[in-house]
């Protein structure tokens, strides 16, 4: 697999486009990559382009080539909301999701959510996840980055929610029904995740209300972290590409 790049501008036919610093160092220093070597870049909207490097001093520019139109993301159109969990977790959540193919990711800040955010700090966290997503997609082939949308509290949130047009489901540890018997959706899913120690019960109801549907994931109870996550590799083994 030739090294990818995430470059947000620029990219178009027969183009000659500066890498951007970061991503400069990262393909000389880091992969070693000489003049001329075969890479691919992608601006997260779709398609990606196969190109060679130029090296001009210190600035490392890439000559576009060819472009292929696929973006790698399945049909099901899945946005996942996830409950704000402690320390990095978020960093985690965020990565494994692209790569198993989320269209979108939701953070938001539930009653027992430890970490609690706002303003500058929140929008430096909320730079720093969307990040993470280009990073997975540089590594996993999508070519459509999903967005990070700002932090919301859970109340927000499900005021926003109950005007969608989507199918809603809420993980709910014994108390709902698994993915096998359900029907695949015939449109876009949203799938809604507590933080440590789950939501309480005046926020579940307020989900149900929400139009949420609860949901099991078998007998055992999973951590935050690996709950969205493997309910989102689940999903795409019953109803998406795997």
């Amino acid at each position: 697999m030739l090294p990818r790049f995430f470059v947000p501008a620029g990219l178009a036919p027969g183009a000659t486009v500066e890498l951007p610093q970061a991503t400069a160092h990262h393909a000389l220093r880091v992969l070693r990559l000489g003049d001329g070597a075969a890479v691919v870049l992608f601006d997260g909207h779709g398609g990606e382009w196969f190109a060679r490097l130029v090296r001009a001093g210190p600035v490392l520019r890439a000559v576009l080539e060819t472009f292929d139109a696929g973006d790698r993301l399945p049909a099901l159109n899945i946005t996942l909301v996830q409950g704000l969990p402690a320390a990095d977790k978020m960093d985690w959540i965020v990565q494994k999701a692209t790569e198993l193919g989320v269209a979108a990711i939701r953070p938001v800040a539930a009653k027992r959510s430890v970490v609690r955010l706002s303003g500058e700090r929140m929008a430096r966290r909320v730079q720093h996840w969307q990040q993470v997503a280009v990073a997975a997609c540089e590594q996993c082939g999508c070519n459509r980055v999903p967005a990070v949308a700002p932090l919301l509290d859970l109340p927000q949130y499900l005021g926003l929610a109950a005007t969608h047009n989507d199918t809603r489901l809420v993980l709910a540890p014994g108390s709902g029904r698994g993915l096998r018997g359900m029907e695949k959706p015939a449109g876009a899913v949203t799938l809604l995740i507590g933080p440590e120690g789950g939501f309480e019960e005046g926020e579940m109801c307020a989900a149900l209300a929400a139009g949420f549907e609860p949901l099991a994931l078998g007998p055992r109870v999973l951590r935050t972290e690996t709950a969205g996550v493997a309910a989102l590799a689940a999903m795409m083994a019953l109803w998406g590409d795997f």
